[in-house]
């Protein structure tokens, strides 16, 4: 816990946080969240049944071990959005909320204004708000000013896999932003992970990256390694680049 992940007075020690979408089965879900070591699993409120009474998605995570971490996926404005957390809270799951207010139904890129104008409503109501943004150091910070308890910026576009594609709009948001930054879209594999956390994410959400990966259990092993080696680097602080060579063994005492 020496360098656990602390998030509205909620401590983690895993930085990895996993969705629950697009695996071929229930089984392989379960396993790819135990060797992923998660904490934090996120569930489309709109996309599982709630009615605990009948089959669900719900059934296969453990409340004991894995914290629900509902979002507003597939909502298109401000108003979608609020009533889906809403219902997330009503039904039991959480008054936390991976918040998504989506403004194109092809990038699903974000909603700017609609997410600001939700973000201000949920924090108002109680939630604890993570708002899934654009890497916008400006939009950022008005979320952060609304209450947000983290800010969630995308990597690339969602289930993309394409790794960071703006890692300087990413670093800027670690400079100037003092709320925990959690890296949400566009990991495709272990080394974009990597690279989030060493760029100064404070964790990285991911879905498609491990679910429709040839061996999905291996991967979300991959993946929590990735995470915790850039965070490790992160901390140890690399090396000053230099343009030229620079030997590696002294000139001083050399046998001539």
């Amino acid at each position: 816990m020496h360098d656990a992940l602390t998030i509205a007075g909620r401590t983690f020690r895993s930085r990895l946080f996993l969705g629950t979408g697009k695996y071929k089965d229930a089984d392989t879900m379960v396993r790819a969240l135990e060797a992923s070591g998660t904490e934090v699993v996120t569930v489309a409120v709109r996309r599982v049944e709630l009615d605990r009474s009948k089959p669900s998605l719900l059934d296969a995570l453990d409340p004991k071990r894995y914290f629900l971490l509902p979002n507003t996926a597939g909502c298109y404005t401000a108003e979608e959005a609020v009533r889906t957390a809403r219902l997330g809270r009503e039904v039991g799951l959480s008054d936390w909320v991976k918040l998504e207010v989506i403004g194109d139904p092809q990038t699903l890129f974000p909603d700017n204004a609609g997410l600001l104008e939700a973000t201000r409503i949920l924090v108002k109501e109680g939630f604890t708000v993570l708002p899934y943004t654009n890497d916008d150091l400006v939009n950022a910070r008005r979320l952060a000013d609304a209450g947000a308890a983290a800010i969630m910026p995308l990597g690339a576009p969602i289930g993309s896999g394409l790794g960071i594609q703006n890692r300087h709009a990413i670093e800027i948001l670690r400079e100037f932003l003092e709320l925990p930054m959690i890296l949400d879209a566009g990991v495709g594999t272990a080394s974009d992970a990597c690279v989030a956390m060493e760029l100064g994410a404070d964790g990285v959400l991911m879905n498609t990256g491990v679910a429709e990966a040839a061996d999905p259990v291996a991967m979300a092993e991959a993946m929590r390694k990735g995470v915790e080696a850039g965070r490790l680097a992160r901390r140890a602080g690399r090396m000053r680049p230099r343009p030229y060579a620079s030997a590696s063994s002294p000139v001083q005492g050399r046998i001539e």
